[in-house]
């Protein structure tokens, strides 16, 4: 039973899966993060842009 306790202690195998696994969630965050922000500032961007055209065709 010893050996398998320190067997366990000594494998670092599902450490390296955990911090790839941070790794991983980490850069999900920022992409989300990044378009998110990118996808409002382009409907913003469009409805200025139709804001514009509405006003141009009333004159």
């Amino acid at each position: 039973m010893s050996t398998f306790l320190r067997w366990i202690a000594q494998d670092e195998a599902g450490a390296t899966a955990v911090e790839y696994g941070l790794i991983l969630s980490l850069m999900f965050l920022a992409i989300v993060g990044t378009l998110s922000s990118t996808g409002s500032n382009t409907t913003s961007m469009w409805n200025d842009v139709g804001n514009k055209m509405t006003e141009s065709n009333a004159d």
